[in-house]
């Protein structure tokens, strides 16, 4: 399960396979430094996603 409080690094390393579902919805920054100290709520925030809305989509994929 990924949980807002995660890293994008850690979300990508626990589950490589949602790294389409991030950049289709605007988060092209999977490379980016920021990810590796950035949760996935504060990336959200700044790229004007709802991280409720990506969570439940990343989670309903992973089937969790």
């Amino acid at each position: 399960m990924v949980s807002k409080d995660m890293t994008i690094q850690s979300i990508i390393e626990a589950h490589e396979d949602v790294a389409p579902i991030l950049m289709a919805s605007g988060m092209h920054c999977l490379g980016c430094i920021m990810a590796h100290g950035e949760t996935l709520e504060q990336a959200c925030a700044v790229h004007g996603i709802d991280v409720d809305e990506l969570l439940g989509r990343i989670n309903e994929f992973l089937g969790e």
